[in-house]
């Protein structure tokens, strides 16, 4: 099929005048039109010389008094100088110089003097709310931060409404408070779906984070927060993924990462150090293998993160944890720059592979070039605690006591007291632990605790009930430690009616639904021979376990209870599916040797051998004390032989009572 050309009107055929049939002439050359200058050609390019030149750009405006910012943000002017400075040419009531120096204030100074400037201001806007608020987070006083943002929700005013930067403190002030401000969170979560904040990824950041502090078990709304959040930055994935690894669940985790690589949103998702962190988090709070951790460590060399000092951080903590303490040692070593964090993850990888030794050695090597915090005196006063010989625990214990006292930190965090009192206790110096109590200006629920703790163990029985007294005197609210410790000493001075008090405290406070706490009321109770009592702790406890049947079947050996009730008892425990230990043992046939039960003492015997309690020097000499008074000298000797390399003093005075008690003086 032919294509028809369209018509050209412009064009004309020129025929000749002698005839029509004559074929056309051609048409005469035409000429070529002008050739155009290449600078007309390229005027599209060039800049135009000719036409008038647009007018300028207005600038934004300047604040009469920028040069006082400069000077501020170059660091040549401190908060009280920019203060001064602002009161001299009578600019206080500038709401922008204002907000500017509440903020240098709220982040540098102490906060007194940023909330007497706002105090003082006779106009506020959101900025100026919000960088208030914001210095009492970074502060640590999430209490008043969370009074400012209700003053400012309370003002009503349009220029006060909170801005995406507020609901961003504040949320990170409920997840610093943690479980108990979740429910004040949520009140924020449904104010911010009322705002057009709601889907704004700032906020849904700090949301999804705050959920994951907050909540208890799995951080579901945490995932609904990022499920419904329509743009997703690197921030948002981190935010899931610390959120995933801080509580254990390692797979959930690593698939949030694995679904951020695949993401094909318009962001470019690239993983960074916090990505990296979250990961190594996972490994170390969850109980997966070493192995995961090195395929970790593997993507984080190919990154080329190592280096950095949060990742390097976390992979000291890592495979310390996990016992691979010589990676450890060298991610250590190989970081350019190390900070307390960095340090402190390695001593407590040490200090839970039992190697307190050489944590206090890296500390004594690195203390000049590394900055320590107040945690790092914490867990290293923890580690010499667990020295093996406590003489040597002392003398490093006093020198790092020295070094504490130089840095003025024990002024400043009681936890290196409560650790200092905690450490001299258990290398022996208990006067030393009493000096270092009684010297505290301020006393808080742990520092009872441990000294109450630490008398009662070394058996101060009365100096424990005395500092017990004087803790409810200042109105502390005793612990599940504190109660059991002076429970225990209660039960060794055989005060009942000073137990009772104690019984009464745990009840007003809810500490007699711990099982442990419950056993220690059996045992007082048992102590002081009030047996119904002891009988109607034990039936109301919620659950019991191996202690608590150790605990009663002790209270009726003390009472000489009879042996058809013990016997019950430990007929009890094992229905109950729970294996008994040596102490069960021991106090089972401390009930059966004064009635001289030849025949059950052998049944006991058998039990004995089958939970695998024989190598126990305690359980045999119990056994060898029933067989003797039951008559059986030779069950007695051959138990007696067979223990030859684990004799003690309790196994010989078994024996010769044996003899005695049998009549064969002369062995």
């Amino acid at each position: 099929m032919n294509r028809k050309l369209p018509p050209f009107p412009h064009l004309t055929l020129r025929f000749s005048s002698s005839s029509s049939s004559a074929s056309p002439s051609p048409p005469p050359p035409r000429r070529l039109p002008p050739p155009v200058p290449l600078r007309d050609l390229l005027a599209h390019r060039l800049p135009l010389l000719h036409s008038p030149a647009p007018p300028p750009r207005s600038s934004p405006p300047v604040h009469p008094h920028a040069d006082l910012l400069l000077r501020r943000r170059s660091g040549e002017a401190t908060p009280e100088s920019l203060h001064l400075e602002l009161v001299k040419r009578g600019l206080t009531n500038d709401l922008f110089l204002s907000n500017h120096l509440v903020n240098s204030y709220a982040k540098s100074s102490p906060l007194a003097c940023a909330r007497q400037v706002f105090d003082c201001m006779l106009e506020r806007n959101a900025v100026s709310w919000t960088c208030l608020v914001s210095g009492y987070v970074l502060s640590g006083i999430t209490d008043e931060a969370f009074r400012v943002f209700r003053a400012m929700l309370g003002v009503g005013s349009e220029c006060s409404r909170p801005t995406s930067f507020t609901f961003g403190s504040v949320l990170r002030a409920c997840q610093d408070a943690g479980p108990d401000k979740l429910g004040f969170a949520v009140q924020v979560h449904g104010l911010v779906s009322k705002t057009v904040y709601a889907l704004n990824t700032t906020v849904c950041n700090a949301l999804i984070s705050m959920y994951g502090n907050c909540s208890v078990g799995l951080p579901i709304q945490a995932q609904q927060v990022f499920d419904s959040t329509p743009v997703r930055d690197i921030i948002t994935w981190n935010a899931l993924m610390s959120v995933y690894a801080k509580k254990g669940h390692v797979v959930s985790t690593f698939t949030s990462f694995t679904a951020m690589l695949r993401d094909d949103s318009a962001i470019e998702l690239r993983p960074n150090e916090h990505t990296f962190g979250s990961l190594i988090t996972a490994t170390t709070v969850s109980s997966c293998s070493s192995r995961v951790l090195e395929q970790v460590f593997a993507r984080v060399l190919n990154s080329g993160s190592s280096s950095d000092l949060y990742v390097g951080s976390a992979l000291v903590s890592a495979f310390a944890r996990h016992g691979m303490l010589d990676e450890a040692k060298n991610i250590f070593l190989s970081l350019k720059e190390r900070n307390a964090v960095t340090l402190n993850g390695l001593i407590v990888g040490l200090v839970k592979q039992h190697c307190s030794v050489e944590a206090v050695r890296i500390f004594m090597g690195t203390r000049d070039s590394v900055v320590v915090n107040a945690d790092t005196y914490v867990v290293l006063l923890g580690a010499i605690a667990e020295f093996s010989v406590p003489e040597d625990g002392l003398m490093k214990g006093t020198e790092l006591h020295g070094h504490v006292l130089r840095t003025g930190l024990i002024d400043l965090k009681i936890a290196i007291s409560n650790s200092l009192v905690n450490m001299y206790a258990k290398c022996g110096a208990i006067d030393k632990a009493c000096r270092v109590f009684q010297s505290l200006c301020t006393r808080d629920r742990v520092s009872w605790n441990t000294i109450i703790s630490v008398l009662d163990q070394n058996g101060y029985c009365e100096g424990a009930m005395m500092k017990y007294c004087m803790m409810r005197q200042d109105c502390i609210s005793p612990s599940n430690f504190a109660a059991i410790s002076g429970l225990s000493s209660c039960a060794s001075l055989r005060l009942l009616s000073v137990g009772q008090q104690v019984h009464c405290d745990a009840v007003k406070w809810g500490l007699d639904l711990d099982t442990s706490v419950s056993n220690a009321l059996v045992k007082m109770y048992g102590e002081c021979g009030a047996r119904s009592e002891c009988w109607e702790v034990f039936n109301s406890m919620a659950q019991h376990d191996v202690v608590s049947w150790n605990s009663i079947m002790g209270v009726m050996a003390n009472l000489r209870a009879p042996i058809a009730e013990s016997v019950e008892v430990f007929s009890k425990m094992m229905r109950s599916g729970l294996a008994p230990n040596k102490v069960t043992f021991v106090n089972l046939l401390a009930t059966l040797s004064p009635l001289c039960v030849l025949e059950l003492g052998k049944q006991v015997h058998a039990v004995v051998l089958k939970h695998v309690a024989i190598e126990d020097t305690a359980v045999n000499n119990a056994l060898m004390s029933c067989y003797a008074k039951s008559g059986d000298m030779d069950s007695c000797e051959q138990l007696f032989s067979e223990i030859s390399g684990r004799r003690d003093a309790v196994s010989w005075n078994s024996m010769i009572s044996g003899y005695i008690y049998n009549g064969h003086l002369q062995e």
